[in-house]
C-alpha cells in the first residue's frame, strides 16, 4: 500500500514526519532515512490496529508526478 508523508525538520533540527490520510499518525527521526523508518513502522501499526478493530483502512494512494516547464 502507499500512503503519502510528510517530512519537516523542527527547530531543535529533528525530523518530524506524518501520513495526513491517518490522522495522528506521526514519527520523527534524527535524520530522514530514520524518520522515513520510524514513519513506516508506525503506519503498519495503524493500519494493523484499525484491522484489529474492524475499522476501515484508508485506500491506497495513485498519483501523477507531472512537469512544468516555464
Amino acid at each position: 500500500m502507499w500512503y503519502r508523508i510528510l517530512i519537516e525538520q523542527d527547530e531543535d533540527g529533528i525530523f518530524v514526519a506524518e501520513c495526513p490520510s491517518l490522522p495522528g499518525c506521526v514519527s520523527q527521526g534524527r535524520n530522514r532515512k530514520e524518520a522515513l523508518k520510524n514513519i513506516q513502522d508506525a503506519i503498519k501499526g495503524y493500519l494493523e490496529s484499525l484491522k484489529k478493530h474492524n475499522e476501515p483502512i484508508p485506500p491506497s494512494i495513485e498519483e501523477e508526478i507531472v512537469e512544468v516547464t516555464l
